[in-house]
């Protein structure tokens, strides 16, 4: 009977731990951090130099706006925006990373915008930037965000939904937000899709990650983690899958990765291409790091871009 209670003990000692730290994990891995968008200008401007006078005519114009919606899931987001006059139609809807905001899409809007011609429009997320919320969705419920505005795009530029063509282009957790949205019926003006270095499912990621900053197995606290995250947030890490979502793409889509990403494992890219069906591309992009492919090949990541456009937009 002894030997039994302390059995009963360490089961609930146990508990107790495994349980506050799939709370701690649940905090380290969905809190977001502070938001300064001014630092975040600066950081990009620092970054890529480029941007700079780019945003400078803008602002002198007042072109490079700020709106602020309540969308249907009645989360309050704010995006900023650029009208290209001579974009006919023709837009760019861009989905930042995890810990980043709007202001962190400027080198991919300058791409759009200055040399290929487009509006863009760039949300905060849910829980990063000026948007409401204080936790990272990791791109899953985010979808249903981003598809409110793709909705109101055409509203936004002043433009016929007969008149736009549209590419959704996300980067990190904005490009599994990109394909989680993929795999979800989206307006007829939506015809195609960019995703660069993101994961395969929630799950994966953060296995792979709990492996290698913290040396844990999956089990049982990713379990535990996942499980309080569908009581609390209503969503799971494996239910999370932009793998799944891609399976069911039907519009093209064009997969970007760095060769050398350990944050989100190249080898992620592949198994994400392979369950595409239909027009696909894929560009390993040679030594860069997670995040960083234009930064490290700008000529060619627009060249890549640009030509997937030309034949799908």
């Amino acid at each position: 009977m002894k030997a039994l209670k302390y059995v009963f003990a360490t089961i609930i000692v146990l508990c107790i731990v495994f349980v506050a730290g799939a709370f701690a994990l649940i905090d380290y891995a969905l809190s977001t951090s502070d938001r300064n968008r001014t630092l975040s200008y600066e950081y990009m401007e620092r970054t890529y130099p480029e941007t700079r006078p780019w945003m400078d005519s803008l602002n002198a114009i007042h072109a490079l706006r700020d709106t602020f919606v309540v969308l249907s899931t009645g989360n309050r987001q704010h995006a900023i925006f650029v009208a290209n006059p001579k974009a006919h139609g023709r837009t760019a809807l861009l989905v930042h990373g995890y810990e980043c905001d709007a202001a962190q899409m400027i080198h991919i809007a300058h791409l759009y915008e200055r040399v290929l011609g487009y509006n863009v429009l760039i949300p905060d997320l849910y829980g990063h930037g000026m948007s409401d919320g204080d936790v990272a969705q990791m791109g899953w419920k985010d979808r249903l965000d981003i598809e409110d505005w793709l909705r109101r795009a055409p509203s936004v530029f002043h433009t016929p939904a007969d008149s736009m063509r549209l590419v959704l282009h996300g980067i990190s957790m904005g490009a599994a937000t990109t394909m989680c949205v993929s795999g979800d019926p989206t307006p007829s003006y939506v015809r195609c899709f960019i995703e660069d270095c993101g994961y395969t499912s929630v799950w994966d990621e953060y296995s792979q990650e709990m492996k290698k900053r913290f040396g844990l197995p999956e089990f049982p606290m990713l379990h535990i983690t996942s499980a309080l995250v569908k009581a609390r947030y209503g969503w799971s890490f494996k239910e999370a899958s932009p793998l799944n979502q891609v399976a069911k793409c039907r519009k093209p889509m064009l997969f970007i990765h760095g060769s050398n990403d350990k944050f989100v494992p190249t080898a992620m890219v592949r198994p994400l291409y392979e369950a595409k069906p239909g027009k696909k591309a894929l560009w390993i992009a040679p030594g860069s790091e997670h995040a960083v492919s234009y930064k490290d090949h700008k000529a060619e990541y627009t060249r890549r871009v640009a030509d997937f456009l030309r034949y799908n937009l």
